[in-house]
């Protein structure tokens, strides 16, 4: 089994792409980033995920990225955007946050020895992220092969984003065929300290969506009082 690096939020679509990456043989070290965001709730449904999800190795790097602020999600003077989705780069939109993460994962790979990072970056359902486009992830592994020592020696590494083109109930069909509990997941930009979701943030309007596309049942724990 070859070993890959598989960026993990906690969230459902980097859960899927753990899921899809171990069913392509790959032997999945799942890594989460810790970047100062208010959802901090995502990092332990990670652990769940990757526990869940068999990954060999399940690792939690910290960068402040709160120290720089700048996104709804690392500053809390930054109100969340909650009136429903909106053209243009959202205020969640985090700085550098692909890149410094692709640049963790593409570290750990070269100690591992892979030639593999997956992250679940998509542009059908909502494409105000600069930084979950095609261009960009192209762009990012042509740059990891010309940084790094095993580029230069010919060991080129490839990034993978399988679900750059799905649609959110795509998405959710293919991890369930594949065994994902979507009820360990967390989406939501807000969630509280147990998990329980807003219902009215952009994830949350996505991801009841998706749910609703598929077909299948939602299985989010909403706070009480919450509009489902």
């Amino acid at each position: 089994m070859n070993p890959a690096v598989v960026l993990l939020s906690g969230g459902l679509d980097s859960a899927t792409t753990l899921a899809i990456a171990r069913d392509l043989g790959y032997r999945c070290h799942a890594l989460s980033v810790d970047y100062g965001q208010r959802h901090a709730a995502e990092l332990r449904a990670a652990a769940s995920v990757a526990r869940l999800l068999g990954a060999c190795e399940h690792r939690t790097v910290k960068v402040d990225l709160g120290a720089f602020g700048g996104s709804a999600l690392t500053d809390a003077s930054i109100p969340l955007p909650l009136a429903g989705l909106r053209n243009g780069i959202p205020a969640t939109y985090v700085p550098a946050r692909n890149t410094i993460m692709l640049s963790l994962a593409l570290a750990w790979a070269e100690v591992l020895g892979s030639r593999d990072i997956l992250l679940g970056v998509n542009v059908v359902d909502y494409s105000g992220y600069p930084d979950c486009r095609p261009e960009y992830v192209a762009a990012y592994q042509h740059l990891a092969n010309l940084a790094t020592r095993s580029g230069i020696e010919g060991r080129r590494l490839s990034i993978h984003a399988p679900l750059m083109h799905l649609s959110k109930a795509e998405i959710i069909r293919r991890g369930l065929a594949l065994g994902v509990d979507y009820a360990l997941t967390i989406s939501c930009y807000q969630a509280d300290e147990t998990g329980a979701a807003c219902g009215a943030c952009d994830a949350c309007r996505l991801r009841r969506a998706g749910f609703a596309a598929a077909q299948v049942s939602d299985p989010t724990r909403y706070r009480a009082g919450t509009a489902t």
